[in-house]
This record gives C-alpha cells, structure tokens and sequence, in this order.
C-alpha cells in the first residue's frame, strides 16, 4: 500500500445544478433543482440551496416540489455538462495519464504516475492547483480528496464539500474510518447494510472487531474478505484508465404513454438522429443499430440489426431503426424509447445500399434525403400534427429571439412560453412572454460559462474557496496556507 496520498479523487460540487447557476445569473444563491419535471421525473441535482430544504438526488420531482415549491425547477442540458466535463478531464489528464472517471462530474487521478506528486507537501500543491484551475476554465468548483487509496481518497472528498480539499494524512486511516457507518465503505448498499445492522455490526470499527470469519459468514467469500480489508484501510484498487466507448445511446422517457403508432415512429427518427449527432462528435462509427422500447406495463424490449460495416450516416441509422421498430408491438403505449449504436469503430464504410439509395433518387429527379438538426426534421403526414419533443420548449433550455437575444425558457405552457434574457456574463434580466410558434424565436446553442475573448488572458481566479485540509486520526481538521473563504470541512 502507498504511503504518501496520492491518489486524487475529484467530485464536482452539485454539478448540474451549479452549472445552470452560474448559466444564469437570477438563479445564482437560489434553490435549483434539475432533472425530469413529468409526473415520473426524478431529481438528478440539487443545488446546495435547495439541499436546506432536504431535496436530494434521486428523490421523486413530486416530492421535490412539495419541499421546496419556490425553487427552479429545470431540464437536464447534457450537453453542456459533457462540455464542462470534457474541460475537467482535459486538467486531469494533465496531471497523469492515470484517469479514472466515474461519471461526467467524478474521476481518481493517480498523481504518482504522472509524475505530479510523490509525497504529502506536492499531493497537496496539486490539489489546490486543480481547483484554481477548474475555476478558472469551467466557472464551477470541485471538490478534492487526496489520500494513499482510492476509497479513502473519495471519502476524503465527500468530507471537503463543498468547494475545498481534504488531505487524509498517512498512519491516521484506522482511526478515521472506526467511528463511521459502514455504508461508507465501497460495496456497502442498503441490503448489505441492513444485513450487517441486524448482526448488530453498524460502523467500520465493529466490521473490524467481528472478524474476516464471520464476514465471510455473513456475506460469502469474496465479499467478506474485501469488506475486511477495507475495515482495516486496506485498499489495492489501482485508477484505471478511461476505458474505450463501448456503444453510444440516447434515449427519452415520456410523461404520458404513447400511443399514436406514427407519433412513436416520429420519436424513434429523432432519437436516431441525436444518436448520430453524439457518434459524430465523438468521431466514432458503429456496426450495430439497437431500438430500446419500455412498455406501457414496465416491459422493456430490445431489438438490434448488424450492419455489414461501421456507418456514422443519419438516412442508414434511421431506416435501422425504423426496421427494427416494425418488429415490436407498441399496442397500449409506449414510456420509453432508445436508439443506440454499438461496434464502434474510428472509421466509416460506406453503405452501398445508401449510396445506391441516393443515386436511384438522383435518377428520378428526386432531392436525396438530407440529414437534419432535430429542430428541422420533416414531419411525417398523420391526421394530427405533432411537434417535435424540441420544439416545446423545456425549461432551462436556451433560446435566441431576433430582437432581444440570448435567454432560457422559464416555462410554458397554454400556448405561451416565458423567456428570461441574460446570458453567463450579464446581470440578471428581464422576462417576456411570446407564442409558442412565434417565428422569431429558436432554440439556441448553451453558451460558456466563462467568457472567452480574442485576446483575453487566461481569466484569475479571485477567490479561491476554503483552503487544503488534512485530517488526522486524533484531532480536528487544520487548515493550511493563505487566505479564501468558505466553509471547513469536518469528519
């Protein structure tokens, strides 16, 4: 085992949430809650400010908004995330080669490897190097835990939040762990935590005491050894570099069941497109069309077409999938659909059968068919007309009007939808309300949240947050090195 922290765990601060606020600069110091806003939606982020009022990741909206009926209530905007996650990776890489994320706001670092840290005193530099850095090129915070394993890293982590760093010192581990539950350690969920509770075992000091035979009793074999080990601090796990893509999805759950057959074709067309879009931008190809259908009554099927090459061609993944769905009976209502491509591969055969496709159609004098944005796909004849999932206009979600510029939906509804117009460097805006269909306003592409100018300096970082933290086995937390406000974290 090391015996200098330096494994690096990072965890941005309430991710989503924190980005929608620094977007826009009215919900900055508010209650903001993200995720879906049906009937069925769950939290995906709180912002710490509605976290006061107990809303929590996870949590049904439902029961979200009866905690906290005057907070922001908006739509996930992934795209923005991944931008803001690729620019974290970006720093992290820069530190060692050694990258391990967890999700688009959570990685380890090895800082050994990259040569960055090889004790306490250049672990720590590190740390705070990171956060200045994240601050300077996202806007955000993060969180930083510093110790000799990655599990001990991440709990060091979750004792800096919000916006600070923890350096768990060498030899002070046992203590440390002994007094905290046991859901604590990795592997440790709810049914393995009520299992170890009714054996009377509730904290990590009791895990150590009952022994390795009895875990092993209670939990079998490979678990009970793990879980002992990492009682006594023990953690091997290496960081493991960013494995390949393996498939690239999308998928949308609906408030209220589909049931119009045209309707769910209409959604699948969509949802191929977007897929495409991501495969592009990630410069991949795939071999491999999958269709994703949850029914009415929680069924979920998957059907799946292999192509005789990788293709990233819109027209291919689209006609794919709209043979797949021919297969599957959408009678009584559809929840869920998905599109995704598997087989990834970083080049494009090209389909002779598209080819073939488009110069028949060239022959005849017909236009070939075009990709197009999701905003601009060519709706089907049906006896009623159904817009676009994009056209309605989810809140949060950015828009441009040609007279008054860049702004976010804050809701609609009723044939109206109400903009405020500010953008991530402006002082908070007015609202106006337009028609739904009104043709001078369009959606609109998120902007950085920290502004860049031809020209400009790297922007300063004035406040860097709470300063690094260590935390010893036998006394409280001390902060080190200059100035910054914030709150100190404590065990």
């Amino acid at each position: 085992m090391r015996t200098a922290p330096t494994i690096l765990h990072l965890d941005m601060d309430a991710f989503f949430a924190s980005a929608e606020q620094a977007s826009k600069p009215s919900l900055r110091g508010k209650a903001v809650v993200v995720g879906g806003l049906g009937p069925r939606g769950v939290v995906a982020t709180a912002s710490y400010e509605a976290r006061v009022f107990g809303v929590h990741s996870a949590m049904p909206m439902a029961q979200a908004r009866r905690l906290a009926p005057n907070a922001a209530y908006l739509v996930p905007r992934f795209g923005l995330y991944r931008e803001v996650s690729e620019q974290v990776m970006g720093l992290l890489r820069g530190l060692s080669p050694l990258v391990e994320p967890l999700s688009l706001d959570e990685a380890f670092v090895d800082l050994e490897a990259g040569g960055t840290a090889w004790d306490e005193g250049s672990a720590r530099l590190a740390g705070v190097k990171l956060r200045a850095d994240i601050r300077a090129v996202t806007g955000l915070t993060g969180s930083v835990g510093l110790a000799a394993s990655k599990m001990l890293a991440k709990i060091a982590s979750e004792q800096a939040k919000p916006d600070g760093l923890v350096v768990i010192e060498p030899g002070t581990e046992r203590a440390l762990l002994g007094p905290m539950s046991v859901r604590t350690l990795p592997g440790v969920g709810p049914a393995t935590g009520d299992h170890l509770r009714r054996a009377g075992i509730t904290t990590v000091d009791e895990i150590a005491e009952a022994g390795e035979d009895e875990l092993v009793r209670l939990l079998g074999k490979a678990h009970g050894h793990a879980l002992y080990a990492m009682a006594l601090a023990h953690d091997e796990r290496p960081v493991v570099a960013e494995r390949e893509t393996k498939s690239v999805s999308v998928e949308d759950t609906y408030d209220v069941d589909i049931h119009d057959r045209v309707r769910v074709g209409l959604e699948v067309q969509r949802l191929a497109d977007r897929c495409v879009r991501r495969l592009r931008g990630a410069g991949l190809s795939g071999r491999t069309i999958v269709l994703k259908v949850r029914r009415y009554d929680f069924s979920t099927l998957t059907r799946s077409e292999t192509l005789r090459g990788p293709t990233d061609d819109s027209t291919v993944v689209r006609e794919a999938a709209a043979r797949l769905l021919e297969a599957v009976d959408t009678t009584g209502g559809v929840r869920l659909l998905g599109v995704g491509v598997t087989g990834l591969a970083d080049y494009t055969q090209e389909d002779l059968f598209a080819q073939a496709h488009a110069q028949a159609q060239a022959a005849v004098g017909e236009p070939a068919v075009q990709e197009h944005s999701a905003e601009e796909t060519p709706q089907e004849s049906s006896e009623e007309h159904v817009p676009p999932a994009e056209r309605r206009w989810p809140a949060g979600h950015d828009v441009r009007h040609a007279e008054f510029g860049h702004g976010w939906v804050q809701g609609s509804g009723l044939g109206r939808v109400t903009v405020r117009f500010e953008t991530p460097y402006s002082e908070p805006g007015r609202v106006r309300t337009f028609r739904t269909d009104d043709p001078e306003l369009e959606p609109a592409e998120p902007l950085p949240l920290v502004e860049r100018r031809p020209g400009d300096p790297e922007p300063r970082v004035a406040d860097p947050g709470p300063q690094a933290s260590s935390v010893p086995a036998s006394r409280p937390k001390s902060r080190s090195g200059g100035g910054g406000a914030g709150a100190t974290s404590r065990p």
